[in-house]
């Protein structure tokens, strides 16, 4: 009973290797870069490799993914070899291997341009029937590997479930004009309102999945903290974020003057994981509530083992 973990030297790969070597599970961690983690170093683009790596495998998660800040440093032929082949590779591997299910992991950014409304706009209601408009490599070849992995699973039967997981990183904003306005802590502890989860929510996630793959089949999921907004609130939140948020999180306030943060004027989209919670049967412990009361009793927004893991930033560039 081993399971693979793939990209086991980034971010969520190395949460999901600590959380399931610690409970003693089987598990395989496989990376282009040596690390604790990494049992064995090689390419998943590689499919020699690949069916190699497979042998004698019974559950994937499939978390290996060049990201969207490599978009500024990588080639899309890099995306299309690691994103798209290295998943088909993964796919067909595992279906020949018989595996009882495959979990991979993709990412909100896939909806891409359909997450920017015009200023002043209604914020965007993002649930797994808004339809992805592709803004740049990277979400182009996240939905591509989406779709090979719906393709197999119609194919071979193979379960396979997509995880559409929001911010877990603790990088910083890939707008460097945020950081003029509000600090880091600041920043990401916003993003729980409506974009952000925590890393030990993301791990249950995948295992969640990895769990019910072959009851599901297959199927798609927003991985994101629940949000207090309804949607409801949409059109109020593309105008006035904070005057809904006195309506849905009473008690914030008290914390913010005391951190010196601010709550965001506008919010141009909420993440809904009703389909998470109810479909798959996930269940996560951390919103902005929980985030808050975490700081004040430990100083810290972080999760235990988002602080273990730290500041990983990508893979070299290229």
């Amino acid at each position: 009973m081993t399971t693979l973990v793939t990209g086991s030297a980034g971010h969520l790969g190395e949460a999901l290797m600590r959380t399931l070597r610690a409970e003693g599970v089987p598990v395989l961690g496989i990376d282009r870069l040596p690390s604790p983690w990494t049992d064995r170093v090689g390419d998943i683009a590689d499919a020699a490799f690949v069916r190699e790596s497979m042998a004698g495998v019974t559950q994937v998660l499939h978390t290996a993914t060049l990201h969207k800040p490599h978009v500024q440093t990588h080639a899309r032929q890099a995306f299309i070899d690691t994103n798209v082949t290295g998943t088909l590779n993964l796919l067909e591997a595992a279906a020949t291997e018989g595996v009882s299910g495959v979990v991979f992991t993709s990412t909100t950014s896939a909806f891409g341009a359909a997450l920017r409304p015009p200023p002043g706009a209604p914020a965007v209601w993002v649930d797994e029937t808004l339809a992805p408009v592709v803004r740049n490599i990277y979400g182009a070849t996240k939905i591509a590997a989406e779709d090979l992995c719906e393709l197999m699973h119609r194919l071979t039967r193979l379960p396979v479930l997509v995880l559409r997981t929001s911010r877990f990183f603790p990088e910083d904003d890939d707008d460097p004009t945020a950081l003029l306005r509000r600090t880091q802590d600041n920043l990401q502890a916003n993003e729980f309102l409506h974009r952000r989860v925590d890393i030990e929510d993301v791990v249950e996630a995948h295992r969640v999945a990895l769990r019910e793959a072959p009851r599901i089949g297959f199927g798609r999921f927003i991985v994101s903290a629940t949000t207090p907004f309804r949607r409801e609130d949409c059109a109020a939140l593309g105008r006035d974020a904070v005057t809904v948020l006195h309506q849905r999180l009473p008690g914030w306030e008290a914390v913010y003057a005391r951190e010196g943060w601010t709550p965001p004027e506008t919010l141009d989209r909420v993440y809904d994981n009703r389909a998470a919670r109810e479909v798959l049967g996930w269940q996560p412990k951390v919103d902005i509530a929980a985030a808050l009361a975490r700081l004040e009793a430990t100083g810290d927004i972080r999760s235990p083992l988002a602080q273990r893991i730290g500041k990983k930033g990508y893979h070299r560039q290229a």
